[in-house]
């Protein structure tokens, strides 16, 4: 049984609108000033709020807005007199559901109260379902429910409230930042400071003075004492990202940090003792590194101490729609956005889960940020992608996933029963339109589904 507030300052009028929402089905609240709504509204689980325009002290429109400082998904139906239109407009406006006239029809006022709540019902549904699916399958900012992901959500939680040196690896655009962040701040040192640097934005010399800082005079320019960044973060976590790129001369002097936990800056012999947690990130293999003489074995180690790796896109398919619909939300509900953007239509999803990412996270973000900028329908269409996406997102195919020993006639023959089903689905599972999107003639299409036994999922198509 939904609850129903009514607010008028008429004595008897909320009584009666109250015993006909009774007779059909609902709970009556009744109210006679604004003050006394708000009262009612911190009290009990209001379902939708009926009421007046013209109210002593505060006003309907008053009401409004404080409900919807307080309750935004709330809807709230005006009434008003036929003199007060503007004012209903202009509630309108300000996020009322809509407003009625009085005097009115029972009817008409029953049929914009079922409305509104059936509205509101989908509203409150999607909310549940969005946050379950955001505590289910996000670490943080890290969306993902892929067994790759799993995996790493679950070293993450062991090893954040640890002290424990951290490698992250994976390919640019995965979000190595991310898991860094999600370790420091469901590790002990949260309350402490973050300090990143990227060890490839910086040439050698003005590297080792951010990360070991400098004293006044060491060099020419060094007007100043400066602290680096291991001073920076001492109590907090240091954050190494593109660790692959750090110069041999600076790996050893990282290495007697880790050692020793002292730094000496540039310019100076005086050690200073430095608290901090090491997490390192790398778009590189470091083993490999290793056996090139690139990198330091020692370090590598030292480094090593429990390993995070981030998989790339194409290895976690099934994340793809997860991540559209956050970059989708992320996009349109900016204070910036016009809002008219809903989602995003079949076509598209599938023409993106199957395009091969290789700037992974980063690049599918972007493709959808640009899409919802340029799209003018309130679905993103397969129009709204960038032509190498929209050109080569179907024609894409992971030859790594395919495991040895599998021979070249069972491979062609999955990915064959692969595309049709797909064209079903972008179809509607009509033929002829599965046909025309697989660019073969409807016999052929025939022959197919009887090979793949998927002739009975099909609707007969002009």
């Amino acid at each position: 049984m939904e609850n129903i507030l009514i607010v008028d300052d008429e004595k008897h009028y909320p009584m009666i609108i109250g015993e006909v929402l009774a007779e059909e089905g609902y709970r009556p609240f009744t109210a006679s000033s604004g003050m006394e709504a708000l009262d009612i509204l911190n009290t009990q689980f209001i379902d939708l709020v009926l009421s007046d325009v013209k109210m002593p002290g505060m006003s309907g429109i008053d009401l409004l807005e404080r409900i919807k400082e307080l309750k935004p998904d709330l809807p709230v139906i005006i009434m008003t007199a036929f003199g007060s239109v503007e004012k209903a407009v202009e509630a309108m406006h300000k996020g009322a559901y809509t407003f009625i006239l009085k005097p009115f029809e029972n009817e008409a006022l029953i049929a914009h109260i079922a409305k509104a709540i059936s509205m509101y019902r989908i509203v409150q549904e999607n909310t549940i379902l969005r946050d379950a699916m955001r505590s289910r399958y996000q670490f943080d900012n890290i969306i993902g429910k892929s067994k790759p992901m799993q995996e790493l959500y679950e070293i993450i939680q062991k090893v954040a409230p640890t002290n424990a040196s951290v490698l992250i690896e994976g390919e640019s655009g995965t979000g190595k930042e991310l898991v860094a962040k999600s370790i420091h701040y469901n590790s002990l040192r949260k309350d402490q400071p973050l300090v990143a640097v990227n060890c490839s934005a910086f040439a050698e010399s003005l590297l080792e003075s951010e990360l070991f800082g400098h004293e006044k005079g060491a060099f020419t320019g060094a007007a100043n004492m400066k602290k680096g960044r291991f001073e920076l973060a001492d109590k907090g976590t240091l954050f190494l990202d593109e660790i692959g790129e750090l110069p041999m001369p600076l790996q050893v002097k990282l290495l007697r940090v880790l050692q020793e936990r002292t730094v000496e800056r540039v310019g100076s012999t005086t050690a200073i003792p430095v608290d901090f947690r090491l997490i390192a990130a790398t778009n590189k293999v470091l083993e490999d590194e290793v056996r090139k003489g690139n990198f330091r074995e020692d370090l590598y180690y030292r480094l090593n101490v429990v390993k995070a790796a981030m998989p790339p896109l194409r290895e976690r398919q099934e994340d793809i729609t997860l991540l559209i619909n956050h970059f989708i939300e992320k996009y349109t509900s900016g204070p910036e956005s016009s809002g008219s953007i809903t989602g995003i239509d079949k076509e598209a999803t599938q023409i993106l889960c199957d395009y091969e990412w290789k700037g992974n996270v980063r690049e599918l973000e972007n493709v959808i940020e640009r899409a919802v900028i340029l799209s003018s329908t309130p679905l993103i269409a397969a129009s709204d992608l960038p032509p190498q996406v929209r050109n080569t997102g179907t024609n894409t195919l992971h030859l790594e996933g395919i495991p040895e020993g599998v021979g070249l006639a069972e491979t062609l023959a999955a990915v064959e029963k692969r595309m049709i089903q797909r064209a079903m689905k972008m179809s509607g599972n009509v033929q002829t339109k599965a046909a025309g999107i697989l660019g073969i003639g409807k016999s052929g299409l025939n022959q197919k589904l009887k090979k793949f036994n998927l002739d009975k999922e099909l609707k007969p198509g002009k």
